[in-house]
Formats: C-alpha cells, sequence, structure tokens
C-alpha cells in the first residue's frame, strides 16, 4: 500500500496505531514486527520512528488510549445516576457495547497486558482498577441501601467483570440473539447474583 502524498503526521499515527490494533489483533504483540507494520501503511520500516518510539511504545499507545477511552465512556454512560440499581444497569449495558464494539482493543489490553514493560504495565493496571472501582463503588452503594447482597465486594466485581466480558470470545452479530437481548440476559443474571 502506497503512502498518501501529503498525508499528516496526526493521519500516519492514526493509520500506524489501526495497522498496529489489526496486527496485534491477527498475530500477536511479540509476532509482530515493523516491517510488517510499515509495510501495511506504506511506509519505509525507518520512517516508522517518525511516529513512534519503539514497539513497545505503540503497544503501551494502544492499550493506554483503549483505556482512557473506556473509562471517559463510563463516566459518560453513569452521569447522573443515583440510584445504584439503575447504575448497576447501566454499567451492563455500557460493559457489554463497548466490548463487542471495540473487540480488538479489548483482546489487546487483556491478552497483551503480559508485554507491556514493568512501568507501563503498572500505569495500565492502575487504570483496569480505576474501572473496576466504578462497578465497586456501584455495588457498596446497592448493599448500603440495603438492595443488593454482597459478601465482598471486589470479588462479586470481578466475577461480574469476567461474565461479561466473556461476551468477546463468542459474540456474533450475525448470531441468533441480538445484542438488546443478549445485554437482557446478562442484567437478569447478574441482577439474580446480587439482589436480596
Amino acid at each position: 500500500m502506497a503512502r498518501t502524498a501529503g498525508s499528516s503526521g496526526e493521519k500516519t499515527l492514526a493509520a500506524i496505531r489501526e495497522a498496529g490494533l489489526d496486527l496485534i489483533h491477527a498475530h500477536g504483540y511479540e509476532a509482530m514486527s515493523l516491517r510488517q507494520l510499515a509495510a501495511r501503511i506504506g511506509l519505509q520500516p525507518g520512517s516508522l520512528y517518525n511516529h513512534i518510539e519503539t514497539k513497545q511504545y505503540l503497544l503501551f499507545d494502544l492499550i493506554h488510549n483503549h483505556m482512557v477511552t473506556l473509562l471517559a465512556s463510563i463516566d459518560k454512560a453513569l452521569a447522573g445516576i443515583e440510584d445504584p440499581l439503575e447504575a448497576l444497569e447501566a454499567f451492563i449495558a455500557f460493559h457489554l457495547t463497548y466490548h463487542i464494539e471495540r473487540k480488538r482493543e479489548v483482546f489487546i489490553g487483556s491478552s497483551e497486558l503480559r508485554s507491556l514493560e514493568p512501568k507501563n504495565r503498572r500505569k495500565i493496571v492502575a487504570l483496569r482498577r480505576s474501572y473496576e472501582d466504578r462497578l465497586c463503588t456501584i455495588l457498596k452503594q446497592g448493599a448500603a441501601r440495603g438492595l443488593f447482597k454482597i459478601e465482598d465486594v471486589r470479588v462479586s466485581a470481578y466475577a461480574i467483570l469476567a461474565m461479561l466480558t466473556g461476551i468477546c470470545t463468542w459474540y456474533d452479530a450475525k448470531g441468533r440473539i441480538g445484542q438488546r437481548k443478549l445485554i437482557a440476559i446478562h442484567t437478569r443474571l447478574v441482577l439474580q447474583g446480587v439482589m436480596k
């Protein structure tokens, strides 16, 4: 693929990120080469360094952008909701929708956490913890109001997140059950697990 004449650095960086998502999702971080990445977007391999410092920088950038987007999006989805039951329902619907629509980002954010250098990994783990804390807060508030029966908030949050995130591995948009119905099923399952 030839590089578009006169393309801006910002557009090139966006193309690098998009190609990086595709290649890491398809082959894994370790198997993807910068030569492959450059070829995908029509650059000489050495020209990549005008846009990314290293392969590790690209991986961190992709996962960090995913986490920042995830946090901003969940805060928007929960804004103005004070009732814990409504907040939990909104969290479930958001989490499922986001994870269905951004399978590559979610897959890379989970499976390639191991490939991050320790300093980068700590930053991403802190962001993940912040996302988990959103759900923990909802569960704590629901328990405090007598709506939810929660034995251990953090364990309950991890169990809920594991169930919801699992949709990335099996959901098929062409499958027999639509997204709206799947959200309803998951919501019922989660509520059955936490309601008094």
